[in-house]
């Protein structure tokens, strides 16, 4: 049988096809439609989806009966779950729970599990992996244009004449985008990478600027001095569609090149020459990671938008601002509210008018006071505030900072309940295990980078007697006393469409045809936002000074640790490590460390060393690279064996809680022999 499907990797959003006889897939064909792939695929798109088909997969409910997990039926593992997370509610409060939804699940499964935590458990304390990538996106595109999303389309890129990546590894974390910015810059587009890694990317790219990891914001403010300096900004556009130029002017003055190169490391030369090359040119800019993973986070993303408007590259075709989603479902999981702060369709839970639409649908209250978010879920655990858990389709056990206090926490819980499709190390710590479908059994929907509300369709039938996800959750509110009737993935997405506006009148029929890009009007795509005005009205201008990091370089810490995704491998390996060609290609962790810094340390190519932060230590393997600069180091954090996480930071953005992953302090040791 032939089924088309959509990768369940990157936030690209991949069409496939696959052939399968429902118990192994027989081949896997790119789709030829021209709006994300155009017939290409990455290597775990040819190669990745094996995984779904892995002997290890899990396929009863199991309970932890003295440290071992015994397998019991799917009536008792409900009832457990049930009679554990009410009595945790009734005997401290709903704010004692906190629910985790996945970026690796449809959009059905995480706004059924908002629903679950908001109108039967009564917490907002429901959050995803969001939190760790892209709430700066969300917070800091909301609070400039209004939107929390991707301006343009994949489709569109070839219309730029321009791209500036920054904070981006986009041939390793997005690489079907990736190939297709490398294509048109063969083809004589411009190309300005700011990264302090000698990415991929720069072998194509007019301009490397190798900047310090954590001064973002310096560089950025600096870029926007000299486009005001030389009077390169559209004067017409900031007049009609924006707010703010003025503070934002006066703000950005402190920012000469000289200053941010004192700051950066930039020479203050390639800051004026890509300031100039930006200004002049129809462009859109790319970040990922690099940019949000910082506690100045949502101010980088407001930075990137102010350089947008600035220079009217925002609403209309080869311009814009593109947000790089780092799973398949990170933009749709937002969009659903699987957020302590937002409710689906980015209304805030303080939000009166907005809470009401809910409450009014689900019959009940719901707090206008904002939940505990991702990482702070742990924190409250570790205090004893936050008794009960529930883990959807994620593994905070390796991508959270500080793993050692993840683990603390997670001990430390009265009872734990992950659901997913393989025993992580996360689920190694649960009271009770449900097994769920994958992907590959789910009828549903992801919502991709660009936007794209995409349809999934099963083609394997599920191991054993796991569970599709959202049917899970109904049997959890039935047991607790609330009448949900979905017959299937559609009735959801048609209350979803009924109460999200930018789904509104979403059906899966108009999905058919490779989807639809919200937000949606009669079942029609916007490809580019914000043509006419801003989402908001007129864009506001977001000045912000640049601060140090929490962690930086000094005596006792004389490097900065950044961490990030390699090609074959994908976040914390759950999928591509059960896949034999790509952990050939990538079976174990490394640092890359530069050649001059290892020579004055004495370490050699593939030596173990020691790394230490203030937060632990680890033992991995030395790579000798010029990729990272002299004081800099990279690891990738996909391995159990080594983790990073182990030792980065847990400081939080202020605003959007995201923590600074991309800058911790660390020594290096030599491992003694």
């Amino acid at each position: 049988m032939e089924e088309k499907t959509v990768c369940p990797y990157c936030g690209v959003g991949c069409n496939v096809i696959v052939i399968s006889d429902r118990k192994r897939i027989l081949n896997i064909v790119p789709s030829k439609r021209e709006d994300i792939n155009y017939g290409t695929l990455c290597i775990k798109g040819w190669k990745g989806f094996y995984y779904v088909q892995n002997d290890k997969r899990l396929k009863k409910p199991l309970k932890k009966v003295n440290d071992n997990f015994v397998e019991i039926s799917w009536e008792e593992a409900i009832d457990l779950v049930v009679k554990n997370l009410k009595n945790i509610m009734d005997k401290y409060g709903p704010g004692a729970l906190a629910f985790q939804a996945s970026a690796k699940c449809t959009n059905e499964d995480n706004y059924l599990m908002q629903k679950l935590a908001r109108q039967v458990f009564h917490t907002n304390n429901v959050d995803h992996c969001a939190r760790s990538c892209h709430a700066s996106t969300i917070e800091g595109l909301i609070s400039t244009f209004g939107s929390g999303a991707m301006t343009t389309s994949i489709r569109d890129i070839n219309n730029a004449d321009l791209y500036f990546v920054i904070g981006s590894n986009t041939t390793e974390q997005h690489p079907i985008i990736g190939s297709r910015i490398i294509n048109n810059v063969r083809n004589g587009k411009k190309l300005i990478v700011a990264d302090p890694r000698k990415i991929q990317l720069t072998n194509f790219a007019n301009i490397h600027l190798r900047h310090i990891p954590g001064t973002d914001l310096a560089l950025l403010n600096s870029i926007a001095y000299v486009i005001i300096d030389k009077g390169l900004y559209d004067k017409k556009f900031i007049e009609e569609r924006t707010d703010g130029f003025e503070e934002f002017k006066q703000i950005v003055e402190f920012y000469d090149p000289d200053r941010a190169s004192r700051i950066t490391g930039v020479e203050p030369e390639l800051i004026e020459k890509a300031a100039v090359m930006y200004a002049s040119s129809k462009s859109i800019i790319f970040y990922a990671m690099g940019i949000t993973q910082h506690t100045q986070g949502t101010e980088n993303v407001q930075a990137i938008a102010n350089l947008a408007m600035l220079t009217g590259n925002v609403g209309k075709s080869g311009t814009g601002v593109a947000p790089l989603r780092g799973h398949n479902n990170v933009q749709g999981s937002s969009d659903m509210g699987a957020l302590c702060d937002f409710l689906p369709g980015y209304r805030r839970v303080y939000d009166d008018q907005g809470r009401a639409i809910f409450e009014n649908a689900w019959n009940c209250k719901i707090s206008s006071k904002p939940g505990v978010s991702l990482t702070e879920m742990f924190e409250y655990a570790l205090d004893g505030k936050i008794k009960g858990m529930y883990i959807m389709g994620e593994n905070p056990v390796l991508s959270e900072p500080e793993n050692d206090k993840i683990k603390m926490a997670l001990s430390k819980l009265d009872f734990l309940v992950v659901q997913d499709i393989f025993m992580t190390e996360t689920a190694e710590y649960a009271d009770v295990i449900l097994p769920a479908y994958s992907f590959a059994e789910k009828l549903g929907t992801f919502t991709n980078t660009e936007r794209r509300i995409q349809l999934i369709r099963p083609f394997m039938d599920p191991p054993g007697n796991a569970r599709n996800d959202w049917e899970i959750f109904q049997l959890i509110a039935g047991k607790m006393g609330y009448t949900w009737e979905y017959k299937n993935s559609e009735d959801i997405m048609n209350e979803i469409s009924s109460l999200v506006p930018q789904y509104k009148g979403v059906n899966y029929k108009c999905l058919e045809n490779g989807g639809v890009q919200w937000p949606v009007i009669n079942c029609q795509s916007t490809e580019i936002m914000h043509k006419e005005k801003f989402t908001i009205g007129k864009g506001k201008f977001k000045p912000a000074y640049w601060e140090k990091p929490l962690e930086f370089y000094d005596e006792e810490y004389p490097f900065i640790l950044t961490t990030g995704r390699i090609y074959y491998q994908f976040h914390t390996g759950t999928m591509t490590r059960k896949i034999n060609i790509l952990e050939r290609e990538a079976p174990e962790a490394f640092v890359e460390i530069n050649t001059d810094d290892a020579k004055s340390l004495g370490i050699r190519n593939n030596e173990v060393i020691k790394l230490i932060s203030r937060h632990g230590s680890l033992d991995v393997k030395a790579r000798v690279t010029d990729i990272v600069p002299r004081g800099i180091v990279f690891m990738p954090f996909h391995y159990y064996e080594a983790s990073v996480n182990k030792i980065t930071n847990s400081n939080l953005d202020p605003t959007a809680k995201i923590p600074e992953l991309k800058v911790t302090a660390v020594r290096i040791e030599r491992c003694s022999a």
